[in-house]
């Protein structure tokens, strides 16, 4: 056990500072003994409570999900300084899961490209049951270490990839035999759950485990473990974004403008950096077509062709064509 994990438990209150025995593997205890599965004595009356109370019980429970996710930085940023050489490289990321860890895992990766004006290929999402799982529940697809291997080889999982097996309870046979199939071929692998010691994150080259207790309502892990893989995978894939360039501060300078929401967006972008006016703006990205174009452009007095190569040579970064 790392030394994080042995500081943030012995910071603990009841039950959390009783799950010794969570810290071997899963299969030789009860799956009722395991954290997100037992049940949290703080909500036990939560049904008989008002409802402006119950909702503040819920409130209280969430807001302990911060610090959990925030213990968890150093590891996060260890796998992201991990994954950032190999997207550079030409890998992927992949994430896979079942139930909500999957459909959470689907959601970020689906949200890069529109995001990001990233390929749909570069980031990821599978679930158990495919994609049908997403809105009717597959709770049987889970139970199968061979699906989840052959769904990854399907998808043209390679050496050079990087995937992270999610798993609240960190013992899904699904995301198991994906892991165990990734680390035979030589990819990177990552597993993020909420058990500390459990098969998924032994099984993993590096892991993630916020430390979210109990649930609010026992075993219903779409809430407080929901909530942390949620925050996790909000820092790897914006964290990534921004490592390789696609940002420049926190202004999103690869938005593409293809509704009338993200032309204003896209100006107001150029106008932020640049320091012209909005009909200004409007014109360097008609004339550019892209925000990082327009802004190469403005600041340094160059046609789109020479912008374009400008940026080329930097490769895509804003911030290194303006100060190269």
């Amino acid at each position: 056990m790392t030394p994080l994990l042995r500081q943030t438990r012995a910071e603990l209150t009841t039950p959390w500072a009783q799950l010794d025995n969570c810290l071997v593997p899963i299969d030789s205890v009860q799956l009722a003994n395991i954290p997100t599965e037992s049940r949290n004595p703080r909500t036990t009356t939560i049904d008989s409570l008002p409802t402006v109370e119950m909702l503040r019980l819920i409130n209280r429970e969430d807001a302990a999900v911060i610090t959990a996710v925030e213990a968890e930085v150093p590891h996060i940023a260890a796998v992201l300084d991990a994954l950032v050489p190999r997207i550079v490289g030409g890998g992927r990321l992949f994430y896979i899961g079942a139930g909500t860890s999957g459909r959470l895992g689907v959601l970020d990766a689906s949200e890069c490209p529109p995001t990001f004006s990233v390929p749909p290929t570069l980031v990821q999402g599978l679930i158990a049951g495919g994609d049908s799982a997403l809105r009717k529940s597959s709770e049987k697809s889970e139970d199968s270490r061979e699906q989840g291997a052959a769904d990854l080889r399907s998808a043209g999982f390679a050496d050079g990839d990087t995937l992270v097996g999610i798993a609240a309870s960190g013992r899904t046979p699904y995301v198991l035999g994906a892991i165990a199939w990734a680390r035979e071929i030589g990819a990177l692998t990552v597993g993020l759950s909420c058990v500390p010691g459990s098969p998924l994150s032994q099984e993993a080259e590096m892991e993630i485990t916020p430390l979210t207790g109990p649930e609010i309502l026992t075993g219903s892990t779409r809430m407080k473990a929901g909530t942390a893989t949620k925050l996790v995978l909000n820092m790897l894939s914006t964290g990534l974004m921004i490592r390789t360039g696609l940002t420049y501060g926190n202004l999103m300078v690869n938005v593409q403008p293809t509704n009338e929401k993200l032309v204003d967006r896209a100006a107001r972008i150029i106008m932020e950096i640049t320091g012209v006016d909005h009909t200004a703006a409007a014109e360097l990205l008609d004339q550019a077509g892209s925000v990082k174009v327009a802004v190469v452009m403005q600041k340094l007095g160059l046609s789109s062709d020479a912008a374009v190569a400008k940026l080329q040579q930097a490769g895509g970064r804003l911030r290194e064509a303006l100060e190269s």
